[in-house]
Order: structure tokens, then C-alpha cells, then sequence
């Protein structure tokens, strides 16, 4: 099964500065290849009016993430000539949450997608998006004293508090680090894993056993087993409340 722990950060001025950079570079790679792609569909547009072929017109754009991640890196040295300065794995949080917008607005066009309808995606603003980066490769690892954390190009990061129900199932191998997400929330900087997890199943112990349950008014509940469950005191729901 799949499982997230999420903790929160102490950072460093610097290592702040380091995470909001690939945050930008993220919004960076997400900006230019949705302008590419809008600029190409604006373009067929324009050459249907013109009643122009559909095999003469300029060609599509793939929406995948393969095909997104390929145009950016034939382009990087131009639009993003710091590229290297941060993770790759930055880039592809922008490009990869580009291709999943488009394609679920392409499906909810199309009628495919259950739900409320998608709009088409937006650029991403440096005031109002939510700053984030996803790590999926590289040096992903919880250090033994169960307070630090290691991640590509960021490096060692301190967490507010201990990681030690994570780091036990790393440590007898029932559980494996998918991906590391550091996204600002609230003000605060936090760190989220997605483990896939190895849990035994439970099994009842009397798995034939019925028991028959009575809602009442002067008790809470009756079971078949003669057991009364009685109603919450007022107090109780004033503490409670």
C-alpha cells in the first residue's frame, strides 16, 4: 500500500534560499512549456480559419511528460541557461504537473474524466502559487539520528521533530522511499514522503462471529451480546466541545 509521512523543517536561511530556487525553477519549466504549447494550439487556430489543410498545419505538440521533458531539454541552454544550478528532478515538478493539467482537461473536455469540469492550466505566479519540489531520483534517505534528512543538490535538512516510525520500516525493509516532496504551507516549509508500504493483514480472530446492534434513546447502543453502551454525559460533550 502507499503511504505518506510528512514532517515539518528547520531550515537554514541559506538552505531556504536553495529550496525556494528550485521552487522557481519548477514555476520556470511549468511557464515555458505551457506558453509553448498555448502558442502552437493559438497558431493551429489561426491557419484553420484560413481554411488550411489539416495536414499543412503547424504540427501539434505531444502533452506527455517524455515529450515536455524532451522539448525542455533541447531549449534549456536558452531559456534557462542556470539550468544547472539546480536539480533536474525541479524542472520535472513543473513539467510533470503541466502534463497531468493537460491531460485532465483534455479528458474533461472530451468527456472522459468524471467530475466537475477542469479548465484549461494557468501560469504559474511567483505570489500566488504554492512554492513546491518533487524528488522521485538521487539521494533520497532518513540519517540514523532520525532528526535529519538527506536530498539531492539541498543536502542534509533538519527535521522539527523525529522521523523514527518512517525510519524503522526503512530499516527492516517494509518500506521504500517513492518520493520526497518540500512545499511551503502556512508559512512553514514541510517534507512529505510517499512510501510504499508492506502490511500484514489483520484477520479477525473470530472471523464468524455476528453481533447485533440496537440504537436506542435511553442507552447509546445495545448489543446482542448483552453488553449496554451508555449515552455521553452532557459534561462530557461541554469538554468535548
Amino acid at each position: 500500500m502507499i503511504q505518506a509521512y510528512r514532517f515539518a523543517l528547520d531550515l537554514t536561511a541559506g538552505q531556504e534560499r536553495a529550496v525556494v530556487g528550485h521552487a522557481g525553477a519548477a514555476r520556470k519549466a511549468h511557464n515555458w512549456a505551457l506558453e509553448r504549447v498555448r502558442a502552437v494550439m493559438g497558431q493551429r487556430a489561426a491557419e484553420r480559419t484560413h481554411a488550411i489543410p489539416a495536414e499543412q498545419l503547424t504540427p501539434s505538440i505531444l502533452w506527455s511528460l517524455p515529450a515536455l521533458r524532451r522539448a525542455w531539454n533541447a531549449a534549456k541552454d536558452e531559456v534557462a541557461p542556470w539550468w544547472r544550478d539546480y536539480s533536474k528532478e525541479a524542472f520535472n515538478t513543473g513539467l510533470d504537473a503541466l502534463a497531468r493539467a493537460l491531460k485532465n482537461w483534455s479528458q474533461s473536455r472530451s468527456g472522459t474524466r468524471a467530475g466537475r469540469p477542469v479548465g484549461f492550466p494557468r501560469f504559474k505566479s511567483r505570489r500566488r502559487s504554492t512554492p513546491s519540489v518533487r524528488f522521485t531520483t538521487g539521494t533520497i534517505r532518513v540519517e540514523p539520528d532520525r532528526m535529519h534528512i538527506v536530498l539531492p543538490r539541498l543536502g542534509r535538512l533538519k527535521l522539527h521533530e523525529s522521523a523514527r516510525a518512517m525510519a524503522r520500516r526503512l530499516d527492516n525493509g517494509t518500506a521504500r522511499i517513492m518520493s520526497a516532496t518540500v512545499r511551503r504551507d502556512g508559512g512553514r516549509w514541510y517534507v512529505s514522503f510517499t512510501c510504499e508500504v508492506d502490511r500484514a493483514q489483520r484477520r479477525p480472530a473470530r472471523p464468524n462471529s455476528v453481533v447485533g446492534l440496537d440504537v436506542g434513546v435511553k442507552h447509546l447502543a445495545v448489543l446482542s451480546t448483552g453488553e449496554i453502551v451508555p449515552n455521553p454525559s452532557v459534561s462530557s460533550l461541554g469538554k468535548a466541545g
